[in-house]
Parts: structure tokens; C-alpha cells; sequence
């Protein structure tokens, strides 16, 4: 039997054509902290602010942009591993019906768990140490009663195959294996529910550059064989542009930018995705000339400057940036951006 055969059969033709799987509208996680432990004035952190975005069927959203604007936040409120405080995730089940995540608690949350996972940032932390490979493996299994007994391990033993471990090996603890190795048992986790979205939250910055490439590779090999969905966060550019097909850029909890991969890494429409494609090294910088640094720190997102986020860090801002929000509007018809002057400006891009 094929590695894949097994899981394949739960799956549509990833080629029957792309449509849509979820729709996030106006999503908002906002957090209250206080500045002192005993009472005093709160702060509201606006982690994610209004996020608009979509996913097809089939396809890889990468989610990029600098350590604190959100993003994993956001993948984890669209998976509801966190509440979000307002919105709609939209999610559309294999039987055609549309679900909002958002309002879901309890059982009916539980029913649709099966159909969404994540790959978690650091292997090592996300595996239970006092469990085996089988016993993490077949955990989402056990948990939606979808397996058990001589199924169960025969079902991981598959799984590990898939991902390129052998299942021989299913006994042994996290310990024992390699940080790339780790990662593969928790892709082999991702899929043992056959979801239809997975989340993958930095899935290769914690591993050796050649590592990375091989669980990349394999990351791409099971969507092309499943149709699974890819959200992928990470703020590794040259990643983002190997792995997927649209991207949306983040700053302070908004998207500010999204389109095709090819079409925003040549021809980027706001400041900031200029600035993160102009601090990814490549051997023609000479050429370029010099690079775009920003002024200042990122946006603290207790404390929001006013009009767009970005503005006191832009090299095009106009006094209008300061007094006014913009929103994410079309430039083009798979292009948007959130800039007063998306449509004036020609930024620098890279090809």
C-alpha cells in the first residue's frame, strides 16, 4: 500500500478546484493588562485588530511580518486555541456547511476540532516528554474516538511512514530523536485527524538550515497528495516564498498587505512590506543600492499611534498618515493594500 494511500481515501482531487475554506471578517483579539499588580489603570493590547483574510481549499497563505504583530495570535484564534474577542471564522466543512468558529463552545467546538490542527514552533516543547511517539500520535485519534486497538497503531505506523520516520521507532520517547526528527513527529500529529486546515506557526525556524528544507519539502509533498490547506506563519521571507502560494503581510495587528507571493515580492504597494523584502540578504544587494532601514521600534500595540500604525517609521509618510486609518483596498484584483498612497507610490520589490 502507498505511504499515503490510507489518508488519501478521506480526501478530495486537490485539482477538482480551489474553493473557498475560510473567511475571516473584521477579527479582533484584544487583551487587558494591568500596568500594576494592585489595581491602577489597564492597558488594552490589540494583538489582532480587524483582520480580513481568506483561504481556498488546496492552498498555502503565508503569514508574515516582525516578532509581536500577531501572528501567531491570529492562527491561534482561527484554530480557537484562543477566543477571539470579536469576528467571524467562517469555515466550510466537507459536507458543504459553513460554520462560524468563533461562536462555537463545547460540543459543538469539540465536533469540528477534528478538521484543523497545528505544527507547533519549537518540536521540542510541544511533544509531552513522558509520552511515546505512539501514544502523542494517536492522541488526536483516542481524543475524536476515531481509532483504537490494533487499528490505532496500525494507523501511526502509517503516519510515521508518511513523514518519513520508521515506525519501528514508535516506543521510544521525544528524547531520543533529532530536532528535525521531532518535527516530523508533529506533522504526524497535524494529519492523524485528516484535517482540512492546518496551522503552521514557524514550523523550520527552530531547525538546522538543511533540515529545514527537508520538512519544507515534505510539508509540500502532503498537500500535493491531500489538498490539505496551509495557513503558514513565519517571518522567514525567502521560506514564505518557496511555500506559498498568496501572502498576507502584518504590522500591529493588521494585515497591511496581501496578494500573490510573485506579485508582492516584485511589486510590494506598502512601506513596510518594502522594508521586510529589503532586509533579506541576497547577493545582488549590491545592486540594489541601499536598503530601507526604519526608523524607530515596531508599533507597541497597548498603545497604538494614531492614523496608520506605521507612519512614524515610514520614509514616504505625509501628514495625512497621522490622522487617518487606511483601509485594506484593492489595487489590483488578487492585490490589496493598507496605504493612503497604495496606488502613487512605486516601492522596491525583489524578483
Amino acid at each position: 500500500m502507498d505511504d499515503l494511500s490510507a489518508i488519501e481515501a478521506t480526501h478530495s482531487d486537490p485539482e477538482e478546484g480551489r474553493w473557498r475554506l475560510l473567511e475571516v471578517r473584521r477579527l479582533r483579539r484584544h487583551y487587558t493588562v494591568r500596568r500594576r499588580p494592585f489595581g491602577g489603570p489597564a492597558d488594552t493590547v490589540r494583538a489582532v485588530d480587524g483582520v480580513d483574510l481568506h483561504l481556498d481549499k488546496g492552498e498555502t497563505l503565508g503569514l508574515v511580518g516582525e516578532s509581536g504583530c500577531g501572528k501567531t495570535t491570529l492562527g491561534r484564534c482561527i484554530i480557537r486555541a484562543d477566543r477571539p474577542t470579536s469576528g467571524e471564522v467562517l469555515f466550510r466543512l466537507p459536507d458543504g456547511h459553513t460554520v462560524d468558529l468563533a461562536r462555537l463552545h463545547g460540543r459543538e467546538l469539540r465536533a469540528i476540532r477534528p478538521h484543523m490542527h497545528m505544527v507547533f514552533q519549537d518540536p521540542h516543547a510541544s511533544l509531552n516528554p513522558r509520552m511515546t511517539v505512539l501514544d502523542i500520535v494517536a492522541e488526536p485519534l483516542v481524543c475524536n474516538r476515531l481509532a483504537k486497538g490494533r487499528e490505532l497503531v496500525d494507523r501511526v505506523a502509517r503516519l510515521l511512514d508518511t513523514v518519513g520516520l520508521d515506525p519501528v521507532h514508535m516506543e521510544r520517547y521525544p528524547h531520543a530523536f533529532s530536532g528535525g526528527q521531532r518535527q516530523r513527529i508533529g506533522i504526524a500529529r497535524s494529519l492523524a485527524a485528516d484535517p482540512d486546515l492546518i496551522v503552521c506557526d514557524e514550523p523550520v525556524s527552530a531547525l538546522d538550515v538543511s533540515v529545514q528544507a527537508q520538512v519544507l519539502n515534505l510539508l509540500q509533498d502532503i498537500q500535493r497528495r491531500l489538498g490539505v490547506t496551509y495557513l503558514f506563519v513565519a517571518h522567514d521571507l525567502a521560506v514564505v516564498e518557496h511555500m506559498a502560494d498568496r501572502v498576507a503581510v502584518m504590522y500591529a495587528g493588521r494585515i497591511v498587505e496581501t496578494g500573490p507571493t510573485a506579485e508582492v515580492y516584485a511589486r510590494p504597494r506598502h512601506p513596510y512590506t518594502e522594508t521586510l523584502l529589503a532586509a533579506v540578504p541576497r547577493l545582488e544587494d549590491v545592486e540594489r543600492g541601499p536598503k530601507f532601514v526604519p526608523a524607530g521600534e515596531p508599533a507597541n500595540a497597548a498603545d497604538l499611534p494614531p492614523g496608520c500604525a506605521f507612519h512614524p517609521r515610514c520614509h514616504y509618510a505625509t501628514p495625512n498618515c497621522s490622522q487617518e486609518i487606511p483601509a485594506l483596498g484593492e489595487v489590483t484584483r488578487v492585490h490589496s493594500a493598507a496605504c493612503h498612497y497604495a496606488h502613487t507610490w512605486t516601492l522596491r520589490g525583489v524578483t
